[in-house]
């Protein structure tokens, strides 16, 4: 299992560990061309795939294409509502959630890869220019994450441009590439 599955019973003692993962795997790069270029890199990949390809899981109980897509979207929702809330409020709590459960409840096997590329498209759009706003002081207010504890309005991004480019690899590892 890799360390980016993180599965929600051991969410909280492993946070530490998945958290230095992404950040590793982002390294020197800058968060924020990571975070403007994933859309782009994603249509790319996909472009020309058929639809049964992209809906294809990688093996049985893993995700295919399409539901790394539609998690995608779903996560992207999620950083965006952080991230409003550390820069907005003083010190607010920031709920986490089971990536498993919520690609069962919310069916990402059965989402349409494009639909689900273009509404993680969207939102990025969206985030990226809420973050473009965000003043230097405020990249230093922080949250409280129910798994990884303090969590400054800076390491959320760099947290989300790592988890890029873990589906990014994933995306590349299903599509044979």
């Amino acid at each position: 299992m890799s360390i980016y599955s993180n599965p929600r019973g051991a969410a909280q003692a492993n946070a530490r560990q998945v958290v230095r993962a992404l950040l590793d795997l982002l390294g020197d790069r800058l968060p924020l061309e990571v975070l403007a270029e994933t859309p782009h890199w994603l249509a790319a990949r996909i472009e020309g795939q058929p639809r049964r390809r992209l809906m294809e899981p990688e093996a049985p109980g893993k995700w295919s294409v399409g539901a790394v897509l539609a998690h995608l979207a779903d996560a992207e929702m999620v950083v965006g509502v952080r991230s409003r809330f550390i820069v907005g409020d003083l010190e607010p709590p920031l709920q986490g959630f089971d990536q498993d459960r919520w690609a069962t409840e919310f069916d990402y096997l059965h989402r349409d890869p494009e639909t689900a590329l273009a509404d993680f498209a969207t939102l990025r759009e969206v985030n990226l220019r809420h973050w473009s706003r965000i003043t230097p002081e405020q990249w230093h207010r922080i949250g409280h994450h129910t798994e990884r504890g303090a969590v400054s309005a800076e390491l959320n991004l760099r947290i989300t441009a790592g988890h890029d480019l873990v589906h990014r690899q994933q995306v590349d590892r299903i599509l044979g590439r």
